[in-house]
């Protein structure tokens, strides 16, 4: 198993440095470098960490990149590390923080905390995220649709929706008067349709025709 690069990439040494080495993580807006270098190193060699911040204030935007020396050492962090992370791997450095920050509130999709309920809750040095900063959306759940101006094929596309652990099902159906494709997508967990959606919503399959990935009501408590 390997991670393809995007036609708009260089080289495969370039790939591996920009795309695979480095996560983007979101964190308590009081962690420092060296907090965030020690609740990171457990996943493999750290080349450097770094917070973003006010440009203005200089306070922490609790949000922060963690570069490794190898991609798998980056997606060991994003698998194991505590949920709460948010753990993705981080966009080119030619793409600017600001926009990167706008696409994973956006894209991410994250569900909006009921009542006291905050992100890394389970762990009390997290409990300090204010409501405010969660800026997360409350459509969330584990089904996906999945719509393509061509056919899609039931086993290729489960194969591509498989890439992410937990799917559990792919239903493919055909529109007859438009030959267009669609199709729902349910994974065990909300976190792994968070993902996928993230990783393949806009991806050429075939080359060419973009999917659209958005989120099914899945008659679940999005509270979870």
């Amino acid at each position: 198993v390997f991670i393809a690069q995007s036609r708009a990439s260089g080289s495969h040494r370039d790939v591996e440095d920009e795309e695979l080495t480095r996560i983007f993580v979101m964190i308590p807006k009081f962690y420092t470098e060296e907090d965030l270098r020690e609740k990171f190193k457990m996943y493999g060699d750290i080349e450097y960490c770094s917070i973003i911040k006010n440009k203005t204030t200089g306070e922490s935007k609790g949000l922060g990149y963690v570069r490794y020396l190898k991609p798998s050492q980056a997606a060991r962090a994003i698998e194991e590390c505590d949920r709460g992370y948010r753990a993705i791997l981080a966009e080119p450095k030619n793409k600017s923080s600001e926009s990167l920050e706008h696409d994973y509130y956006s894209n991410n999709s994250r569900q909006e905390p009921r009542g006291n309920t905050l992100p890394f809750c389970g762990q009390p040095e997290f409990c300090s995220f204010e409501k405010n900063e969660s800026r997360i959306q409350d459509s969330v759940s584990k089904r996906l649709s999945v719509v393509s101006r061509l056919p899609l094929i039931q086993e290729q596309l489960f194969a591509l929706f498989d890439l992410v652990p937990g799917l559990e099902y792919c239903d493919v159906q055909r529109d007859p008067h438009t030959n267009s494709g669609y199709a729902v997508i349910q994974y065990s967990t909300a976190a792994s349709a968070i993902y996928a959606k993230y990783k393949l919503h806009g991806f050429e399959y075939p080359p060419g025709n973009r999917l659209t990935v958005i989120f099914l009501e899945d008659g679940s408590d999005s509270s979870e």
